[in-house]
């Protein structure tokens, strides 16, 4: 058996987002991975997911419709690259479901790759997001629409489900 890839952010291209929050991983887990708990908290209000899909196995889909206080409607669909129950899940943006190639003229501001993982700390959690941008320019284009804010706000959403 082999040991599990272990990717070492490259501050150039990827953004790293880590917590330590009260729940138990096993409750964060619901959290990403059953579709309408995800719906309740993904998206840094005054957005609202509101449709997902997630088959929750190694080249699965994962598809999340996030709707803008004017309605605007952001569809991403991607594939799950790995699950380990409880403790990481990854899935990017620039695989469809199947590992199928997405074509270059994608409809979103960037492709990333994200890897979440969640380490027992004592009674919580320490929660980490990990996200991988293919070039310099997709990175800043996150970090610019407000990353560390969002994904914090987003992360608090989820811990308040508890």
């Amino acid at each position: 058996m082999t040991a599990p890839l272990v990717h070492q952010p490259d501050p150039r291209l990827d953004l790293v987002f880590e917590r330590v929050v009260a729940p138990a991983p096993e409750f964060l887990w619901r959290g990403w991975t059953v579709p309408e708990q995800l719906k309740k908290w993904f998206t840094p209000a005054p957005w609202k997911t509101v449709d997902c899909e997630i088959d929750l196995r190694p080249g699965g889909k994962f598809r999340t419709v996030m709707r803008g206080p004017e309605g605007q409607e952001l569809d991403n669909t991607g594939c799950v690259l790995e699950v380990v129950p409880n403790r990481k899940l990854v899935w990017t943006g620039a695989l469809g479901p199947g590992y199928r190639p997405r074509p270059a003229a994608l409809q979103v501001p960037f492709v990333m790759t994200a890897i979440i993982t969640l380490q027992p700390q004592g009674s919580g959690t320490l929660y980490t997001a990990l996200v991988v941008h293919g070039d310099e320019d997709s990175r800043k284009a996150h970090e610019k629409m407000g990353f560390q804010e969002g994904w914090g706000k987003a992360l608090e959403q989820l811990v308040a489900l508890a």
